[in-house]
């Protein structure tokens, strides 16, 4: 809603329907008069419907509004989370050890509330057995199921088998225990 409105001078039609600050219906009336009756009151006159016939103006003191809004926006950005997608690579034939590692990476990820990518990746002629990716990615699902679900099922795409998980939300946790 951070749209910038037109004030004062710089609404350019002859008649507006004016609108008071306490929000009464003044009717409609001709520019030089609102900006009159604007100037009077001290305060400023914005459109703030352009589009209507007649533009809707408001009285108004504008410097107030313009930072109670950008008050609200900013408001709303801290309330925001971005969740980023963090990626875990391995191969098929991965060590036991280097696979709970990985695992481990992942579970911080998930508890951070982002989603975790998991990419298998087959070299040469590993690509001629799948079923070992997909066991390695069952494996890796069921090792952080206590914390997160599937979003996408383990799925070739080119040289890479790709599984995508989502953290759990916390009413999920509670009726787990």
């Amino acid at each position: 809603m951070s749209k910038d409105w037109r004030i004062n001078e710089e609404i350019r039609v002859r008649e507006v329907r004016l609108v008071s600050d306490d929000g009464e219906q003044l009717g409609i009336v001709s520019i030089r008069d609102a900006l009159a009756i604007a100037l009077e009151k001290g305060l400023d006159l914005v459109e703030v419907a352009p589009s209507a016939q007649p533009p809707v103006c408001r009285l108004m003191d504008y410097g107030k509004f313009k930072f109670e809004q950008n008050k609200r926006e900013k408001e709303a950005r801290k309330k925001q989370h971005i969740i980023s997608i963090k990626e875990v690579k391995m191969r098929p034939n991965i060590e036991e050890h280097d696979f709970h590692v990985k695992a481990k990476n992942a579970r911080k990820f998930l508890s951070g509330g982002d989603k975790v990518k998991l990419t298998i990746m087959f070299r040469g002629r590993e690509i001629t057995h799948p079923e070992l990716g997909e066991k390695l990615s069952l494996k890796f699902v069921n090792e952080l199921s206590d914390i997160s679900n599937v979003e996408k099922l383990p799925k070739v795409e080119g040289r890479n088998m790709v599984t995508v998980l989502i953290p759990k939300l916390d009413n999920d946790k509670k009726e787990d225990a």
